[in-house]
């Protein structure tokens, strides 16, 4: 317990020193441009603060000190860089960044990009409620199909389908992987990335919906694995499915990719009131119990879209409630978590949330991780974060995107940020 009380009380003295360093002008902003500017007025005593920073610097030694440092936020630790040529070595070192991959998770950044056809943005760090300057390596535009898993990004062309690429969006370190297998083009593609902490190996998911030829109700549906320990492509499974098409949305949990799928069966000229579907393949085992649609999982309400995501290997999905007598049309957004192929319900947006995007539409976007989620309509700026631990709902800091016409998309995903992992 003295000693975590330490190490609290150094992060403290720590975070004193670079806030200085930040005021007065030697920190280096390359890497992370923050949108709004420091403030020091809770610092009276800049002079005394450098002397002791400069003596307790003297005796700390470097193993300590880079313990210390760890346990700081990302965005703190570009900052300690810059305070001094011996912090700038030791946060630099190939040591400190493998060591940190023994420190607790970091919180998940929001990444919102700021045009719809550049792929430029910014990141929403909601420990320090900070927006910072990200430059994206590799995406070439706003539409790309993206995934993250444990700090790394998956990027993946929304024409050709053909281009993909696995990126650390901190350290800007990436990846091109070969083409997948299976169809050169599909009407629908769904990207997933899942990354083993112990090993930082990872195995990225891509799952292809065309229809057959001449007959709409029957789609062919294939998995395809590529595996970075190997660094193969593999085609898993090719099935025609009959009366349903894959989507655009996929995750990996706990050894297990997860889908949607939609109804292509109307009825009296109609679809039906619930047209989503889950289904489950298990890459382990590569099986999926049987022909596909065997594990099909029903959804917990009529939706105008599901959002699924892995929260601490737990399968989630951020939905929109359908009305009851017009099932395609929003009237709210809950959370559900499955549980032995059941839903349960965690949570709705409270109405006052829900107004506070004004219009949004029947889709959205939503992304998470560890336990965060985040929601953005694609009409606006404005983020909405819950906290699934705390059942908390709350707005993240003003956001420095600005509606420029009317009919501006915003997009968005979310990520670990992590220095220690490459692709």
């Amino acid at each position: 317990m003295i000693y975590i009380s330490v190490i609290r009380d150094v992060e403290i003295f720590l975070q004193i020193i670079m806030d200085v360093a930040w005021d007065i002008g030697k920190v280096d902003d390359d890497l992370l441009k923050e949108t709004d500017e420091f403030d020091s007025s809770d610092h009276s005593d800049e002079g005394n603060q450098d002397a002791f920073a400069v003596s307790l610097d003297i005796v700390l030694p470097d193993d300590l000190l880079e313990r210390i440092l760890s346990f700081l936020p990302v965005a703190s630790i570009f900052r300690a860089g810059s305070v001094c040529r011996r912090w700038h070595g030791i946060v630099s070192s190939k040591r400190f960044q493998r060591n940190l991959s023994h420190v607790l998770p970091q919180k998940p950044w929001y990444f919102m990009f700021t045009s719809s056809h550049e792929p430029c943005g910014y990141a929403y760090d909601p420990i320090l409620k900070k927006w910072y300057g990200i430059d994206l390596a590799c995406i070439e535009s706003p539409n790309w199909f993206v995934a993250s898993s444990s700090g790394l990004v998956s990027f993946m062309d929304n024409d050709s389908r053909s281009q993909l690429y696995v990126c650390n969006p901190i350290t800007k370190r990436w990846r091109k992987l070969g083409e997948p297998p299976g169809l050169k083009f599909s009407d629908y593609s769904a990207l997933a990335i899942s990354v083993d902490r112990s090993s930082n190996y990872y195995k990225l998911s891509v799952v292809k919906s065309k229809q057959v030829p001449d007959n709409f109700s029957q789609w062919e549906l294939s998995i395809h694995i590529y595996e970075s320990k190997s660094m193969v492509w593999t085609t898993f499974l090719t099935e025609v499915l009959a009366g349903w098409r894959g989507g655009d949305e996929s995750v990996i949990c706990g050894g297990v990719l997860y889908f949607l799928i939609y109804s292509t069966v109307t009825r009296g000229g109609r679809h039906p009131d619930n047209r989503h579907g889950l289904m489950m393949y298990d890459i382990s085992t590569h099986s999926s119990g049987g022909p596909l649609l065997r594990s099909f999982i029903s959804m917990p309400c009529p939706l105008t879209c599901g959002r699924l995501m892995n929260l601490r290997d737990k399968l989630v999905m951020v939905g929109g409630i359908g009305k009851h007598d017009k099932p395609g049309i929003i009237k709210g957004i809950g959370i559900w978590v499955l549980h032995d192929k059941e839903w349960q319900e965690m949570a709705k947006m409270p109405h006052k949330f829900f107004q506070g995007f004004g219009e949004i539409d029947d889709v959205f976007a939503s992304s998470g991780y560890d336990d965060l989620i985040f929601i953005q309509s694609y009409g606006g700026p404005a983020l909405l974060v819950f906290d699934m631990n705390q059942k908390q709902w709350r707005w993240s800091q003003r956001s420095p995107v600005t509606k420029r016409f009317p009919l501006q998309l915003y997009s968005g995903f979310c990520f670990e940020p992590r220095l220690d992992i490459e692709p």
